[in-house]
């Protein structure tokens, strides 16, 4: 088959229509056949020497089984199989655009690894809230610990030697995390439970009242009240039908509140007049108000 050939029936593959979920997904890829390797050859050719985004696809495609077999290899984590599978998907992609056909070496053997390093860069950023590895003896330590561990044990003193050796770190190093990894994430402020027994005590529980502070809370007292006494001075200062207005539009209660047409028919002028009046009134309220601060 030529590789012209190859690229339409591959394309006829990426176009057979949506995939509902992930079970439908696998059985997709599973059906798209491996590439030989004179046809991965003859397509990688064509990607890096002419550009075919065709060829491209066809390579990728031809790999996407491969691309499942690593994320499964991750789910001990217990992130989404289908995230795993799409990060690395990524990484296959640009091993594809990479990928130097002339060097003898097949595609799978050069885009492993790009496949797992995007793996392991999602499972890294998702796996905690609070970041475990930042280094790159942590990143090592972190994806060789748990495999190295014989059971769920903590480790011994000579375990943990060993560990380190053959890792090339430090003692201390798999000491920390190990400690991380046995570490779990807390909620700062969890939904409350159907029994206090079963109450945890999380971060947000330690955190002060608001009104915690006695001397805050008679300053925010005395500051209330010498407001009120300020508001009441001004309005005294203005004249009847101005206090009379501001009484009526924003003092009373939602039920008695008046309009704009109420007061106009009270004090038989337009209700433009009575609005020019509640907003000179309001000017000169504030005037008082900062005088008397």
């Amino acid at each position: 088959m030529t590789s012209l050939a190859l690229t339409q029936r591959y394309s006829d593959l990426a176009v057979a229509g949506p995939i509902g979920s992930l079970d439908a997904y696998l059985e997709r890829v599973s059906r798209v056949p491996v590439l030989s390797r004179e046809d991965e050859r003859a397509l990688a050719e064509r990607f890096r020497n002419e550009g075919d985004v065709d060829a491209a696809r066809a390579l990728v495609l031809s790999h996407l089984r491969f691309v499942v077999h690593i994320a499964r290899g991750y789910t001990g984590y217990g992130l989404p199989v289908g995230d795993l599978v799409q990060e690395g998907n990524v990484g296959l992609m640009k091993a594809v655009k990479r990928f130097d056909p002339t060097l003898g070496v097949r595609l799978v053997s050069f885009a492993v690894h790009w496949i797992r390093a995007e793996i392991h860069e999602y499972v890294l950023r998702n796996w905690r809230l609070v970041k475990v590895a930042t280094t790159k003896a942590q990143r090592k330590l972190f994806f060789n610990l748990r495999r190295m561990k014989k059971n769920l044990a903590w480790l011994s003193a000579e375990e943990t030697a060993t560990v380190a050796r053959e890792l090339g770190v430090e003692p201390a190093e798999v000491t920390e995390m190990e400690r991380r990894l046995a570490a779990r994430d807390v909620a700062f402020d969890p939904l409350p439970l159907d029994s206090e027994e079963d109450e945890i005590h999380t971060p947000a529980s330690y955190l002060p009242a608001p009104d915690a502070d006695p001397a805050t809370q008679v300053e925010n007292d005395e500051w209330e009240d010498e407001s009120h006494a300020a508001l009441a001075r001004a309005l005294q200062a203005l004249d009847a039908r101005s206090r009379d207005i501001l009484e009526s539009r924003w003092m009373a209660g939602d039920s008695a509140k008046a309009t704009l047409h109420d007061l106009a028919a009270k004090y038989g002028v337009s209700a433009e007049r009575i609005r020019q009046l509640e907003a000179n009134a309001i000017k000169k309220l504030r005037g008082l108000m900062l005088e008397t601060a």
